[in-house]
């Protein structure tokens, strides 16, 4: 018999993986990428699993495979835009697809890669532009510029608009540091605007990857210290331990609490937190869920 997730993981981790097959270090073709999808949304853990990551420019190409899903399993996108991307074009072309695949294909996401020079101005703009869509927009930024842009999408006050975080890679330099997560989880959490991640956080637990040669963040360090954060007002100095910490002893779940150390949130309340910290994505739907039986929480 299978072991059912604690309320509170099952708080933490519900809908939090946007399964991005198509990317490194997976860099799975479009065809058995969606035939994974259409087995996820079927499986016991589906609970788990937020959408499929899927280039705008791909959409002409995935059609063919949307009768893999239907009304009940419905491949749920979030759709990725080029850099530089028209927005018009974007959102014309999430229009057609999903118009045309109405009954079991959804767009509920959009990731765009932001330019530099970005203000608030043309922000403004692009909100006129997707404003007819109804989907959560995630504006991705290299970690030094993550201030400036939490704080456009602050001063914006459009709760669709949040924050993309890379949180790894295929090489070493693409991973931030803890105290670059860290910083950008406490403003994220005091100008309240969502943030999902993506990236390198195929692992419950931080970790040294020998392929990479570098510590890997883990998810439950990630989300847990998000919900911690926002819930007990942290600072730089109690986010950064818990990013770090390798020990799962220090995790623990039970049907009303999740713990780090001594600090505890209970599930209802990570629910309220999630809000604000939506999802990760990952080239692997199994290797997390792996990682989380072989600690016993699944």
């Amino acid at each position: 018999m299978q072991q059912m997730a604690a309320a509170s993981l099952h708080a933490l981790l519900a809908h939090s993986i946007d399964y991005a097959g198509m990317f490194p270090p997976c860099s799975l073709e479009l065809e058995p990428a969606l035939q994974n999808q259409a087995q996820y949304v079927r499986a016991t853990d589906a609970w788990m699993l937020n959408s499929f990551v899927l280039p705008v420019e791909k959409f002409e190409a995935a059609a063919p495979h949307a009768s893999l899903f239907d009304r009940k399993h419905p491949l749920r996108v979030s759709a990725l835009a080029a850099k530089g991307a028209d927005l018009k074009k974007t959102a014309r072309a999430i229009f057609e697809f999903t118009h045309e695949h109405f009954d079991r294909v959804s767009v509920v996401q959009l990731e765009v890669p932001l330019a530099p020079d970005v203000d608030l101005a043309w922000l403004r703009d692009a909100r006129t532009t997707l404003g007819d869509l109804k989907l959560h927009v995630f504006w991705e930024a290299p970690p030094d510029a993550a201030e400036q842009t939490i704080g456009l999408l602050a001063r914006l006050q459009e709760p669709r608009f949040g924050y993309k975080l890379r949180t790894g890679g295929v090489t070493a330099d693409a991973f931030p540091n803890s105290v670059q997560i860290a910083e950008v989880l406490l403003t994220a959490t005091q100008h309240h605007v969502p943030i999902k991640f993506t990236a390198g956080l195929h692992h419950p637990i931080r970790q040294f990857c020998d392929e990479v040669g570098t510590q890997m963040h883990g998810f439950l360090n990630v989300l847990g210290a998000s919900v911690l954060a926002s819930e007990h007002r942290w600072d730089e100095g109690q986010v950064v331990p818990m990013l770090e910490d390798e020990r799962a002893a220090s995790f623990s779940f039970d049907e009303t609490i999740f713990a780090w150390r001594e600090w505890e949130i209970t599930a209802e309340r990570i629910h309220a937190r999630r809000k604000y910290v939506t999802s990760f994505g990952s080239c692997s739907f199994d290797e997390p869920r792996e990682d989380l039986r072989a600690l016993n929480l699944l």
